[in-house]
């Protein structure tokens, strides 16, 4: 399983009490034992120390070959939802539902091992709704993973232990009794102690007593306890019930401060039980944000940006309720089109501020980037095609057959695409045959390469170039070609610059002259080649995602390289210094444009986004 040659040996590992290292030695050698139950349950009463034991365990694989943990889900408040959201995160999948996690675990060829503390406080929502229950996360999604044979779980659970896993022939449990810690544990072995208690019965009222009000009287959320926090939520169901209009839920679910400083998991769990009234589009909003909204790493300024990102050109009232907060934040949605999914995308050379996607369907928008209104670049209303088009003569056309998932622009008028089929196409009007002439050169060379050899084929067409617009071809056995657009070049400038074929490109030239070339490989590596010189001997990045986009411009900090990555992250790159910045975003990127001064553009399932990022204090950590 996850092990290689490891010692179940204490004394290797770092300290545990006297009176711990029984069990502690039980779950390591459950741990080392790759043939032995793939359940382990850490079973005992509050304050007999599973959790502890579960850290000291994660604690000490820090850096031993041969022994893995890949996830750890503290499962306290979540619902079957937002376990596999956190999972999914972990495994490195990013956010999924429940059954597209399944599926990419049995798909996982490694063999996993998870830890899971707190299982039986796990649930959230209404009482009376099954996802209230851990039993319900059990059935729906802990079952289901360990009916896998390469996965391996070991779980925290309360005195009464776990449903039955009718999946698992065997089980190990460990037991912890020892509840000195809990003055309470003698009445009852499954007593919580009394602050617990008290914190689970406090009603609405006393808890919203003790949060900090702001200079109007309003609740200040963002000084709340963070029993509060989680909690109120809760206590406010209990006191209107889940069909009430107005009072507690209501007066919570109206308070953008509560949106983003509340808890998100009894958030998420709240707007699912469509009996809960809301205001506006608020469920809708939620839902579109809830997977990234639920991860531990957001703090409340990133979860006022997330949430304002979902809600512009859905919900107009929460937008600009949410706008102040999230333009404190390092990045912060200008505006979005929500009307069709996006797959490529590339600012236009020599139509200012002109940005050019196209969808799945191969229709060609172009869009003001500043303000993401449809352009009308040029009058007519032909019916374009491929070799006789005008690009920008209406603010959506349709090239016959092509599905382009990667473009060049030339100019506003034409363009190369990189089809499906894997085909470069040159775009382009039936007046300019200067146009058609420079691109069909270079579909022509590629075509004609890629019949001489496999490696050869066309894999990626990247763009950049403020001066003079350039297409770069990537191809199979690794290579990359710069191509001038502006400019007629027989044949282009290449180099190889990864081992594996190349899966996304882009192209900035700086103020000093330098000419800058940014390629991904699908081993997951991002390497930068200064046209004037060898490639970097060293990857920029390397991960083992897929990289799905790239796009660079030499902004006013210098140059900044944007890369999207199958698990949902976009990480942006001062190339000077090698800083990095993580955005999250809502979904997976399908393609990427950034502007010189700083604005990103994003084409994903669900449409075109432009993101204001603030360069005066992006790279601040």
């Amino acid at each position: 399983m996850t092990v290689g040659t490891v010692t179940p040996d204490l004394a290797s590992w770092p300290p545990l009490d006297d009176d711990k290292r029984a069990a502690g030695q039980q779950l390591l050698d459950w741990a080392t034992d790759g043939d032995g139950p793939r359940l382990c349950l850490l079973r005992g009463a509050e304050g007999s120390g599973k959790s502890g034991l579960l850290a000291w365990f994660l604690a000490g694989t820090v850096g031993r070959p041969g022994l893995t943990v890949h996830a750890t889900v503290p499962s306290e408040g979540l619902t079957t939802e937002s376990f596999a959201w956190e999972l999914g995160r972990q495994l490195g999948y990013g956010p999924l539902s429940p059954g597209g996690l399944l599926d990419q675990v049995r798909a996982d060829e490694r063999p996993l091992l998870i830890l899971v503390p707190d299982l039986h406080r796990a649930g959230a929502a209404p009482a009376d709704l099954p996802s209230a229950a851990p039993q319900t996360l059990v059935a729906e999604l802990l079952e289901p993973l360990l009916a896998l044979p390469h996965l391996r779980a070991a779980v925290e659970v309360g005195m009464s232990g776990l449903p039955a896993v009718e999946s698992v022939e065997a089980v190990e449990v460990v037991e912890l009794d020892d509840r000195s810690a809990d003055p309470t544990a003698n009445a009852s072995p499954s007593a919580m102690s009394p602050a617990r208690e008290r914190a689970e019965r406090a009603t609405y009222a006393e808890l919203v007593a003790t949060v900090p009000r702001t200079a109007d009287g309003r609740p200040d959320w963002s000084q709340a306890p963070d029993t509060v926090l989680r909690r109120v939520l809760d206590a406010a169901l209990r006191t209107d019930g889940p069909y009430a209009q107005g009072g507690a839920v209501t007066g919570l679910l109206t308070d953008p401060g509560f949106l983003v400083h509340g808890s998100a998991a009894a958030l998420t769990a709240t707007l699912a039980d469509e009996r809960v009234p809301v205001p506006g589009r608020l469920r809708e909003v939620w839902r579109r944000a809830a997977p990234e909204l639920t991860a531990y790493h957001t703090d409340s300024a990133e979860r006022a940006a997330l949430l304002h990102a979902a809600a512009v050109d859905t919900d107009p009232d929460l937008t600009e309720y949410l706008r102040p907060l999230a333009r404190r934040h390092w990045w912060s949605t200008a505006w979005a089109r929500r009307t069709h999914p996006v797959h490529a995308l590339a600012l236009v050379p020599g139509l200012e501020r002109g940005l050019l996607a196209a969808d799945p369907a191969g229709r060609l928008r172009t869009y003001d980037v500043e303000s993401g209104t449809a352009l009308l670049v040029s009058g007519g209303t032909a019916t374009p095609s491929v070799g006789a088009s005008d690009i920008a003569a209406a603010p959506s056309v349709h090239p016959a057959v092509v599905r382009p998932r990667s473009l060049a622009p030339r100019d506003a008028r034409s363009a190369l695409l990189l089809d499906r089929s894997d085909a470069l196409l040159p775009l382009v009007a039936e007046d300019d045959p200067t146009a058609a002439f420079a691109l069909e050169r270079i579909a022509e060379y590629h075509g004609s390469a890629a019949l001489a050899g496999e490696e050869s084929l066309v894999t990626a067409l990247g763009s950049g170039g403020t001066r003079n617009p350039y297409a770069l071809i990537g191809d199979q056995g690794g290579s990359v070609h710069v191509w001038s657009l502006g400019e007629y070049q027989d044949v282009p400038h290449s180099c190889r610059v990864h081992e594996q074929p190349v899966t996304a490109a882009t192209f900035v030239d700086t103020a000093d002259g330098a000419a800058l070339t940014f390629s991904a490989g699908a081993d997951g590596s991002v390497r930068l080649w200064e046209t004037s010189a060898a490639p970097m001997p060293v990857p920029v990045q390397r991960r083992r995602y897929r990289t799905t986009a790239l796009a660079a411009a030499d902004t006013p900090a210098g140059p900044v390289l944007a890369v999207a990555w199958s698990d949902g992250e976009v990480h942006l790159w001062h190339v000077s210094t090698g800083r990095v910045r993580v955005l999250p975003w809502l979904r997976g990127c399908d393609a990427l444009a950034l502007t010189p001064e700083g604005l990103l553009a994003i084409g994903d399932p669900a449409g075109l986004h432009a993101v204001r990022l603030r360069l005066d204090v992006l790279w601040e950590q």
